[in-house]
Parts: structure tokens; sequence; C-alpha cells
């Protein structure tokens, strides 16, 4: 039995830190503080997405259908593989055509103390004939925990309910508020979209590291089922935090979607949803494998 445990916090205050996203690493550092040690080493986080707290529709390979009020700010139930990833992209396609989508897939950038902030709320005018002159969009951030000792999850909301991420965090900075969280059981999920199918992609929800400065770190090989070679990617130097000292990752960077070369694409897609590579337990090489058809594929490598 492999259970993850989705979360969604409400950002409260502005956050300085990464801007694509809170590192699993900084996740769990948050976390440390209210775990005993023995639970905090056996846990392992996902980054996490920023998500807008808006009105949206489910995407078509979803197993819900229609549009809900504030789907941004809720964790609809998972039944399938898809359904686990309508918040893990970070161009919300979720998001109804109505809505402001380019400004609300751009964050708002805050300046605080010299330091560039990601705004915890967005504020946008309105119409002079509509009755409210202004609309604010509340922000989220969607990760999942998971452990190798099923018995430790779930966390309790009394560890969950209050954290901070990212820097400044003595001046309150990146404080979060528990939304909501749900547990899921990846092997009773349905993949059956994923059966049958001639051909398959990946896309690369988090940068997969490579090579690490961090101690006693394994380097990586690019997986042969994903790439066959280095010249097809696109790479990005990140880094991680840890005790005040700075180590530099060489990753291929996240975004990018290649064609799946592996036989086995439901082991596939189960193992990449809880990472693989170096410093996985830190949210780093989260993979989703995508059916090539002719209901899905084209209009969405059309997308892409």
């Amino acid at each position: 039995m492999t259970k993850i445990q989705q979360v969604l916090w409400e950002l409260r205050m502005d956050y300085i830190g990464h801007p694509y996203y809170v590192s699993g690493n900084a996740i769990l550092h948050a976390l440390g503080r209210y775990l005993d040690p023995e639970i905090h080493a056996a846990v392992s986080a996902s980054h996490g997405v920023f998500v807008p707290g808006q009105f949206g529709a489910f995407p078509e390979e979803h197993t819900q259908s229609g549009s809900r009020p504030h789907l941004g700010s809720g964790l609809p139930e998972v039944k399938s593989y898809d359904d686990l990833f309508i918040h893990r992209q970070a161009i919300h396609p979720w998001l109804l055509d109505t809505r402001a989508r380019d400004a609300l897939n751009t964050h708002d950038l805050r300046i605080q103390g010299g330091h560039p902030a990601l705004a915890h709320e967005t504020i946008m005018g309105r119409r002079e004939d509509h009755r409210k002159q202004h609309q604010t969009t509340k922000w989220y951030v969607h990760a999942y925990l998971h452990a190798d000792n099923p018995a430790v999850l779930p966390l309790g909301e009394n560890v969950l309910k209050r954290l901070q991420f990212g820097g400044k965090r003595n001046y309150g900075y990146g404080e979060v508020q528990l939304k909501d969280t749900q547990m899921v059981d990846l092997d009773n999920l349905d993949y059956s979209r994923l059966n049958g199918v001639e051909t398959y992609l990946i896309e690369l929800l988090t940068p997969f590291v490579l090579e690490s400065e961090y101690p006693e770190a394994n380097s990586c090989t690019i997986p042969w089922w994903w790439a066959e070679n280095r010249d097809e990617l696109r790479f990005r130097e990140e880094k991680i935090l840890e005790q005040r000292e700075v180590f530099q990752l060489e990753t291929v960077d996240h975004g990018q979607i290649v064609t799946y070369l592996g036989n086995r694409p439901v082991e596939t897609a189960k193992n990449c949803l809880q990472r693989i590579g170096s410093h996985s337990r830190y949210g780093f090489g989260e993979l989703r494998v995508k059916p090539l058809s002719e209901q899905y594929g084209e209009s969405e490598c059309a997308r892409e």
C-alpha cells in the first residue's frame, strides 16, 4: 500500500524564496520544528506549487466535470492518476477563460526590505459598471507528503496548520495556514488511460538533479527511458540550503515534455509520483506520464 498526503496551504503573508515553487526542502525544514526526529527523517515532501484561489473547470482528463467556484482553494476528490495533477501545473489550465488568465499565471512581486517577494494575494481592478471595483485572489501552496513507513502518515492538523516558508521568517514572511488535506492511496487509483497507447510523453514537473555539491550525494545520469541524449534537453542551475550553507545543483529543467521510451508506463507513473533521482526526498524529480492519443494527445501537444 502506497499512500500520499495532499496538503493545501493558504498564503497569509508574502513569500520570499524561489520564484517558481516552495521547495520540498523548505517544506521539510518547516515541518521539522513540530515533528520528532525519527518521524521527520521518514517523511519526504514534494515541491509546493502556487495556486490561485479562483473559479475553474475540471480539465477533460479529470474524472469530474464542469466548473466549480474557487476550484483552486480546495482539494477535489482523487479517483484516477490524472486527478492528482490539477494543481501541479504552474500554467493553471483549469482556470476559466473568463478569468484574467495572463495576470493569474504571473505572480505579483512586491519589494519587501529590498527583497522581491511573491504576493499572498492579487488585487485587480474591475470595470466601473461592476458592483465591486476590485477583485482579490488569494494564493495557495499545493504539495504532498509520503513516507517509507505507512504508519507515519497522515500528519495531524496540529503539525500542518501554521507554518512559515522562505526567507525573512523572523519578520513574518511566508506564513501559511492549512486549508485542506487528504490521503490518497496510489494503488487504488485508476490508471486505465495509460493502457494500450502506442506513444507516451513525460512532463518534468520539477527539476531532475544530475549532480550535487551536497556531501555524499550521488550523481545521476539521465534515465534512458525519457531521453536518448543531452542535446534534447534544457538545463538549469538550482540550489538547496542546509544549515545556512548553499549547495549548487545541476538539474534538467522542469516544464519540458519528452517522449517516453520505456514499456512500463503504469509502474513508471507510480514511481515518479514519489520522484526519482538525487534529492527526490526534497521535491526534485517529479514526472508525469501522459498518453499520446487521438482523444488527448494532439490538442495537448499543440498547446505545449
